[in-house]
């Protein structure tokens, strides 16, 4: 008779345990060493603590579940009054509450002075790396800000609810609410990008009053307080204030069409609208709409690339400790040759990301750096955000089986990424943004070789890719015609280089080379893990 085995049939062996309780800033060299060199006056024990709280088990649960048990439309009362209200899972509200109680979403205009905008940047980034939707209406609250100073009775009227800390999402009417959330309404269907082509009206009723009447097909955050609308005035496009409630307490026309059914960004509420004698307040100049929304675009971008850089911190995050607690054919997965390439990979992207975006939100602390954000921002929401979906396929191709169900993070981080491609501007739009930068603000131009120049003669691969570009750069002002057909190749070669340059400029050494070498040398490879001889595998593992 054989002998008895004292085990049980099922006893988990070589998993990784859970990744809690962790400081994740803590954990993210990258992060620190570009808010020391950028926010160098920065209080970086907030960044610890914000680091700590989203590396609890409470908060990953809590964004597992805003995902999970999205937002409702209840588009009337019991009563049958239209109300148009969203319904949010209560681990939302915990997780919004706590981002606007750390000032991420107005915080650099709140306290401005120098380090401002990377010091909000560095707590975006950290918040959006475990749970992202919810930076949309962070992200909106925030850029909203320069727009609605082009007029300064309404700015007066909003920001001191908009500049504080207080999370308060019941709708009612907003001079009696400490703390407020602005969201927009620009594309419709018919147009998209082309806001131009919108058909939406605003018909004037005294007092920079308006009347809207339209649909929108994209409206985010539908839940927000107040909203930034384009429509068609009798100057022609037009930009407005549309609050939820109006004062007094009785509801704007805002009537929720249907919530989008999106890929990912599962827990941020978007959404068709109509309006149908909605109320709107004239912002900046009649018939300066798109003049007026410039700015607040811009600072959208730059959060879509600071999301982008959050969810490649995550995926690599994740990837790195599955490798470093599960075995496989005689040794721990990172020990692996091929599975160390492929880390070293993910943490070279991911850190060329986070260095360009905190760079990029340095320049917004900076008034003399409008030229070069006006071109930079465009470049690099381009290539880093198409970037995003295959980094996180390739993290989540790490964890195995594990990664590809939903009960591990980086299933919803893969969702998640395509949206910051897509937000404010897709491909093309974003290629063809660039183009048109260079055509009308050549001072752009000059900015921005100006930051790739002042490294050249750091390192070869470097100086002829800025040559590359320089060459790209003259070809499409030769032949604007011709320019839109290399758009795409000429805004991948300027990310790199821009890159290329904080890199150099400011990382450690091992860093900026490897990025040349797998990035700019003439043996790169658009394959994760085939790394060219002379990167240091093993220092970069090491920041994973």
């Amino acid at each position: 008779m054989p002998a008895t085995r004292n085990r049980t049939t099922h006893e988990v062996l070589n998993q990784a345990p859970p990744r809690v309780d962790v400081d994740e800033y803590a954990l993210n060299p990258a992060l620190q060493e570009a808010v020391g060199v950028f926010a160098p006056s920065a209080a970086t024990e907030r960044f610890h603590e914000i680091g700590r709280h989203v590396g609890t088990e409470q908060y990953q649960h809590h964004a597992e579940l805003a995902n999970t048990l999205t937002p409702v439309h209840r588009a009337h009362d019991r009563w049958g009054n239209r109300v148009d209200e969203i319904e949010f899972h209560p681990s939302y509200h915990r997780i919004m509450e706590y981002s606007v109680s750390r000032g991420l979403h107005t915080s650099a205009w709140a306290d401005p002075g120098p380090g401002a905008n990377v010091e909000r940047a560095a707590g975006f980034m950290l918040v959006s790396q475990i749970e992202a939707g919810h930076g949309c209406p962070l992200s909106m609250t925030h850029a909203v800000v320069p727009s609605l100073r082009l007029s300064p009775e309404l700015a007066a009227e909003w920001e001191p609810a908009l500049l504080s800390t207080v999370y308060d999402p019941e709708l009612r009417d907003p001079a009696t609410k400490s703390g407020v959330l602005f969201g927009m309404a620009m594309t419709e269907k018919q147009g998209g990008s082309d806001v131009r082509a919108n058909t939406t009206t605003a018909e004037h009723v005294g007092d920079g009053l308006h009347l809207l009447r339209g649909h929108k097909w994209f409206c985010s955050a539908p839940q927000s307080d107040a909203f930034l609308v384009l429509a068609q005035a009798a100057e022609g496009l037009s930009c407005f204030l549309v609050p939820r409630v109006l004062p007094g307490g009785d509801r704007n026309p805002f009537l929720v069409q249907r919530l989008k059914d999106k890929l990912g960004n599962k827990s941020n509420a978007s959404s068709e609208v109509e309006f149908d004698g909605t109320l709107g307040w004239l912002v900046g100049e009649p018939g300066r709409g798109v003049r007026t929304i410039i700015e607040m675009v811009g600072r959208t971008r730059l959060d879509c690339v600071l999301g982008a850089a959050a969810g490649m911190r995550q995926g690599v995050a994740e990837a790195a400790w599955h490798a470093r607690h599960r075995a496989a054919f005689g040794a721990t997965l990172v020990d692996q040759p091929a599975m160390a390439a492929v880390l070293a990979d993910l943490q070279l992207e991911a850190e060329a990301a986070a260095w360009t975006a905190t760079r990029l939100a340095s320049a917004y602390d900076d008034d003399d750096s409008a030229a070069y954000r006006r071109l930079a921002t465009a470049v690099a929401k381009y290539w880093i955000c198409k970037r995003g979906p295959n980094h996180a396929y390739e993290s989540l191709e790490c964890l195995g089986g594990n990664g590809y169900t939903e009960a591990f993070p980086l299933a919803r981080r893969y969702r998640e990424q395509p949206v910051l491609a897509v937000w404010e501007g897709s491909g093309n739009v974003i290629a063809l943004d660039v183009l048109r930068a260079m055509a009308r603000e050549p001072e752009s131009v000059a900015a921005f070789d100006g930051e790739l120049a002042a490294q050249l003669g750091t390192h070869e691969l470097f100086d002829r890719h800025v040559e590359r570009v320089r060459g790209l750069i003259g070809r499409a002002a030769a032949e604007p015609a011709a320019a839109p057909g290399i758009a795409r190749r000429l805004v991948e070669a300027m990310a790199l280089a821009q890159q290329g340059a904080v890199l150099l400029a400011h990382a450690p050494a091992p860093v900026a080379e490897a990025f040349c070498l797998a990035r700019l040398g003439d043996d790169r490879s658009a394959e994760y893990g085939a790394l060219p001889d002379g990167v240091d595998v093993a220092a970069l593992v090491a920041r994973a």
